[in-house]
């Protein structure tokens, strides 16, 4: 657990420093919970499972988990929040690439077309798991090959839903956003403010 305020309000159950940031800038103070990951396949997709039910489902799985873990290790009780942002397109989740092949392979794929980003966030509380999700369309100029290729190169798609970061260099390829900036970038704020209150959490 990286501890990064006495004052912390809630547990991130996330490594993500995008989100720990987003947090940061509304001014909420927590403490990021490094939960350990399930054995075998990172967070797999059900058989017959959406690409929808998926994203909520993983994000209330990693609220259960590091509900487990907090109460497991006798650590102060607060309220926990977790999140999952998932890439969308046509009805299928491309997810983390493996290597520089497979982020290739899902850039080519995105260029030039229009995909969703999901990202579900689930707050647990006392006795209660509150749940949200925000859907943004998200359109992606053409890239050229020697685009992708130097993309790739800069490392920037690799641990990133959709092989991409928009708030990083791949901000130069999105041509359109309709709906949540901050969802994109992993935390929807409005969103997830919205939930925190729900949840008696005072928001700045």
């Amino acid at each position: 657990m990286t501890h990064t305020a006495n004052s912390a309000r809630l547990y991130l159950a996330s490594a993500s420093p995008r989100r720990r940031e987003l947090l940061a800038q509304i001014g909420l103070a927590h403490e990021v919970l490094l939960v350990p990951a399930p054995p075998g396949e990172d967070e797999p997709q059900h058989p017959g499972e959406s690409a929808a039910d998926y994203v909520q489902r993983t994000a209330r799985d990693k609220a259960l988990r590091g509900r487990d873990w907090m109460l497991g290790r006798d650590l102060p009780q607060l309220p926990l929040l977790a999140a999952d942002t998932t890439v969308i397109l046509a009805g299928a989740v491309l997810g983390k690439p493996a290597d520089r092949d497979d982020a290739m392979r899902i850039l080519h794929a995105l260029s030039g077309s229009a995909h969703e980003v999901h990202t579900a966030v689930a707050v647990w509380t006392g006795d209660r798991l509150l749940e949200t999700v925000s859907i943004t369309e998200v359109r992606m100029r053409e890239l050229a090959d020697a685009e992708i290729g130097r993309y790739c190169d800069s490392g920037e798609p690799y641990g990133k839903a959709g092989a991409y970061g928009i708030q990083g260099l791949a901000g130069t390829f999105i041509s359109h956003i309709a709906g949540s900036y901050t969802g994109v970038m992993g935390l929807p704020l409005f969103e997830t403010a919205n939930l925190l209150r729900a949840a008696g959490i005072p928001v700045p």
